[in-house]
């Protein structure tokens, strides 16, 4: 494939560490919520590796907070999103699903609990701001919201909280996952949360001063040094050997909480005023997805690009070009069971892994499927050991 150029312009945001993750050899960016995200700096395989077992930082500033601050604030969060929040302590981080009035997933960030009157949305590549707005508007609700100067530099792996404590202080170390604390760094204080979009351990650090940033990368890769800490970023085949899921790719507006596997979430019996609840209510158990994972012992090559309207097929695209209704569809006996969503061969099982969005009447009669060829074991998400293991 030749080399492609991402042309860089005000619409496409650079971040307070841009010219670091150049220096540090970034091979490629995708565009996340208007921003500049890295996706490889070596290779998948060796950034994989090297994130399993030492310590990276994460440029992660495309993770935008749009901040809901006033009276009503804790009252739109939960018109957002059918979790209910009232038990939320000041500095916890949840996963909130966002639906609307129809249970589509919107976004699905990671809510933020600074008081009962300030919320972050740590958001997906989605603009939840503009829907904020909406709902903020049209329910008179006393509150502000907008898209402060954040910028969330990650330290991920292993070794991860070995670093922060060098920076921050040994008292991070009983700091538990999903919560967070305030830290200082050069006289300027900011939120820091045990999180990140992997599950080899870590923290996030919300920049909350832009002229910092430099200093901050700088000394964490100082304090890092004998740690073998590197620049790196969200690596697909953690990420779907963890079972993560990425808005956008695997689940999307098309989707509601029950199909992606959101249940634990969602209390239908909760006396809370949610815009979404209602409508999960009734069509709680009728939904005809599912998403599920795929393991496979060769890579998986599909040679069908179906062109898709309503659910129906109405066409097939004979080459590889762009399309706005572009599928990677799953096809038995000429018909569609389901949609391919992210996949990646993972170098510690020896096997290809992927997910996929399936007709629950598919998956009702069968634990396998034949992709050209190959037969993949289907299995629920997260992954467990012993499917990782056995198939």
């Amino acid at each position: 494939m030749n080399d492609k150029i991402l042309s860089i312009s005000r619409r496409t945001r650079a971040t307070p560490f841009t010219t670091l993750v150049e220096a540090a050899g970034v091979k490629g960016y995708t565009v996340y919520n208007h921003m500049l995200l890295p996706t490889e700096f070596i290779s998948f395989e060796e950034d994989y590796w090297h994130l399993c077992e030492h310590v990276q930082v994460w440029d992660v500033s495309a993770e935008r907070q749009v901040e809901i601050n006033g009276p009503d604030a804790m009252r739109l969060v939960q018109l957002m999103t059918p979790r209910d929040i009232r038990k939320a302590v000041d500095k916890q981080c949840l996963y909130v699903p966002l639906c609307n009035e129809f249970g589509s997933i919107i976004n699905d960030p990671i809510a933020i609990r600074h008081s009962e009157n300030r919320w972050w949305l740590s958001i997906a590549d989605s603009d939840v701001k503009l829907w904020a707005q909406g709902l903020a508007t049209g329910y008179g609700l006393d509150v502000k919201i907008s898209e402060p100067d954040v910028f969330p530099l990650a330290v991920q792996g292993p070794k991860a909280e070995d670093l922060v404590a060098r920076l921050f202080g040994e008292q991070i170390r009983d700091i538990r996952f999903f919560r967070g604390d305030m830290v200082t760094f050069k006289g300027k204080e900011m939120y820091m949360a045990r999180s990140g979009w992997s599950k080899q351990g870590g923290f996030e650090i919300y920049l909350n001063e832009p002229s910092l940033g430099e200093d901050l990368w700088d000394e964490l890769f100082l304090l890092g040094e004998d740690l073998h800490v590197r620049a790196g970023c969200p690596n697909l085949i953690e990420r779907l050997e963890s079972g993560l899921l990425s808005y956008g790719n695997d689940i999307d507006e098309s989707n509601n909480p029950f199909e992606c596997g959101f249940d634990q979430f969602i209390k239908l019996d909760a006396d809370i005023e949610s815009l979404s609840l209602p409508f999960l209510r009734e069509m709680a158990g009728q939904h005809t997805k599912q998403l599920v994972g795929l393991i496979a012992h060769e890579k998986i090559y599909l040679s069908h690009r179906y062109i898709e309207v309503d659910g129906r097929k109405v066409g097939e695209l004979t080459s590889r070009v762009w399309s706005p209704r572009y599928r990677n569809m799953l096809e038995v006996n000429d018909e569609i069971v389901g949609e391919l969503t992210s996949q990646i061969w993972s170098p510690r099982y020896r096997k290809q892994l992927a997910f996929a969005m399936m007709n629950r009447d598919y998956l009702a009669n069968h634990s396998t499927i034949e992709i050209n060829g190959v037969t993949a074991q289907i299995t629920a998400l997260p992954f467990s050991a012993e499917a990782l293991n056995t198939y």
